[in-house]
């Protein structure tokens, strides 16, 4: 088992920076990859953006991808979400979540964390 846990969410004016961060800990030998998804209040769940834990390789949705930035640190076994010129509609809980191996599926969440970008 994977524990996650999101931080970094606030409130930010349009055209502002964020940096989201998801922290594993647990089984952390277990991560194949690590996903960032989204949901805005009466919307439904929305996919951001992934990262391959060991090659790096990343992966992030049309509407973010000329915007929102994933990384990650193994040695801290932590990924993060760089997101810049943040615009309303990016309001919403953003989850970080785990795949345990290829081919998996998202099996591990965190709890959310709020990001609000007022006009």
């Amino acid at each position: 088992q994977v524990q996650l846990a999101e931080s970094g969410g606030g409130l930010v004016q349009a055209g502002g920076s964020l940096r989201l961060s998801c922290a594993a800990s647990g089984r952390t030998f277990y991560l194949y990859a690590m996903g960032w998804f989204r949901q805005a209040p009466g919307k439904e769940r929305e996919f951001v953006g992934r990262i391959q834990w060991n090659g790096g390789t990343t992966y992030l949705g049309n509407s973010v991808k000329s915007r929102f930035v994933i990384s990650r640190d193994i040695a801290k076994n932590t990924m993060y979400l760089q997101m810049n010129s943040l615009k309303p509609e990016d309001t919403a809980v953003y989850y970080c979540a785990s795949v345990g191996r290829q081919g998996g599926q998202y099996d591990n969440w965190g709890q959310g964390t709020q990001v609000t970008v007022s006009s």
